[in-house]
């Protein structure tokens, strides 16, 4: 077996919780910790914020950014006042509801979500807020400051085998590999990960995403 295979080791994996690709990715990850000795330590970043100031989008886009600030802010607010560690809980409540269950993007989809992850319903109001804006740009520009501006959520980050941390977008993928698909997509995509001057594999998607 590989040393990929039985060496215990982090995941920091950066999400936005609107993304359906994120997602998709994030619910693999779930798969590899069952298959490997990976934990995944969930931090946000934001869309609008990678976003921010560009003219080019379409409208549709635009609207959809917009509605991206209320949920990471929630997500930042619940990690500085309960701890990142629930974080974790959080993501798969809200984007149960967002993204399997379709519902829309409401406080009120929000306050059960955080009711689901044991938080107070009253962290909803940081989606109208600012307040957390500060700690929500410093997240984010951890994670996408490992790989560039020209990527988008998730971003993944792992020590490398030298003691260099290794970060990658991605993969995308739908629908999530479950078992030992999983265990394989997550070692070939360390491989090529840790491979120096690598940079990217890429084809037209011909398949949405798949929540099943």
């Amino acid at each position: 077996m590989s040393e990929t295979a039985t060496t215990p080791v982090t995941a920091d994996f950066w999400f936005d919780p609107l993304c359906p690709w994120a997602w998709m990715t994030s619910r693999w990850m779930l798969e590899v910790e069952k298959q490997r000795p990976v934990t995944v330590s969930w931090h946000v970043m934001s869309l609008a914020v990678l976003n921010s100031g560009r003219e080019d989008l379409p409208e549709k886009y635009r609207d959809f950014l917009a509605e991206a600030w209320g949920p990471v802010r929630v997500c930042i607010a619940a990690a500085q006042k309960h701890g990142d560690e629930v974080l974790g809980a959080l993501y798969t409540a809200l984007g149960t509801r967002f993204h399997n269950q379709g519902l829309p993007r409401t406080r009120e989809t929000i306050e059960a979500a955080l009711a689901e992850a044991g938080l107070p319903v009253e962290l909803a109001d940081a989606a109208e807020s600012t307040e957390f804006d500060t700690d929500l740009k410093i997240s984010h520009h951890e994670g996408i400051s490992l790989v560039g501006e020209d990527v988008g959520t998730p971003v993944i980050a792992v020590p490398g085998p030298t003691g260099e941390r290794i970060a990658f977008f991605g993969p995308v993928v739908t629908p999530a590999p479950r078992g030992e698909a999983a265990a394989r997509l997550w070692d070939g995509t360390l491989l090529v990960a840790s491979t120096p001057g690598f940079y990217e594999i890429k084809r037209t998607r011909t398949a949405g995403p798949n929540f099943e």
